[in-house]
């Protein structure tokens, strides 16, 4: 009998330990998933919206945002049913899934200077600026990355809705609201405000911590009108500036 109750106790004992064994393997898995950088897209180009207008940048698009799925199924019931931009998967051009912060700023590198990656590794790019746009790219930016592109000499800017907290760290924050969200960076350098959100009153904005405020059309078939309507909200109040999105105008990236 001692036997018998001493092998069941052994084998209930293995059975524990090959679960904790099974639930070790898939948290690292689960781990190694999340910590992966899921990136759309990285281009050079110039920026072209806001204060930075027509400064030379390396965008770099993460997938994935938590205000829309990206799908045109999803939009009319998303809280920013305007986006313009794909961020869905990890296609784009230099796009893919990055492993580490490392190997992500390398990659960026070598697209910002058109070198092989190996010949990247130890380049630096003396201050050009990196915007990491989305989607929401706060939902995958983090003090590692930060630390990494700094370390090759970026100039770090973000665009973000404002929902998530940015990390420190940033060189140039850029919020730009929507309605219907809970926006809780209520700082940063610059406040771009889509004009023509149904119920948009841009002056319950001006109590926000931001050095620069710009106003710009919303991207839909009545931009001539809302354009128009930027310019007189400007003039009447100068705290406010208008921004286009320039890029489109040169049709450039």
């Amino acid at each position: 009998m001692f036997a018998l109750v001493f092998l069941l106790r052994v084998l209930l004992i293995g059975r524990l330990l090959y679960q904790l064994f099974r639930f070790a393997l898939s948290a690292f898995a689960l781990y190694k998933l999340i910590a992966m950088y899921s990136v759309k897209e990285i281009f050079y180009t110039l920026q072209g919206e806001g204060a930075q207008t027509g400064r030379p940048a390396l965008f770099l698009r993460f997938a994935g945002c938590n205000l829309w799925s990206g799908r045109e199924a999803d939009r009319q019931a998303a809280i920013c049913s305007f986006c313009d931009t794909d961020f869905v998967g990890t296609d784009g051009e230099n796009g893919g899934q990055f492993k580490s912060a490392t190997a992500l700023a390398a990659r960026a590198v070598e697209v910002a200077l058109g070198l092989c990656a190996e010949d990247a590794l130890d380049k630096s790019v003396n201050g050009l600026q990196i915007v990491l746009t989305g989607g929401e790219p706060l939902l995958q930016v983090d003090s590692a990355l930060i630390d990494a592109l700094h370390e090759r000499g970026f100039f770090i800017a973000v665009e973000t809705n404002g929902t998530i907290k940015a990390p420190s760290g940033l060189d140039w924050v850029c919020v730009s609201p929507k309605l219907g969200s809970e926006v809780v960076q209520r700082s940063g350098d610059e406040l771009k405000v889509v004009y023509g959100q149904d119920g948009l009153n841009p002056e319950e904005f001006l109590s926000w911590d931001f050095t620069h405020f710009y106003l710009q059309p919303m991207d839909c078939s009545d931009i001539d009108q809302l354009t128009m309507a930027v310019i007189e909200y400007c003039k009447a109040h100068p705290r406010w500036k208008l921004s286009l999105q320039s890029h489109k105008i040169l049709q450039i990236p």
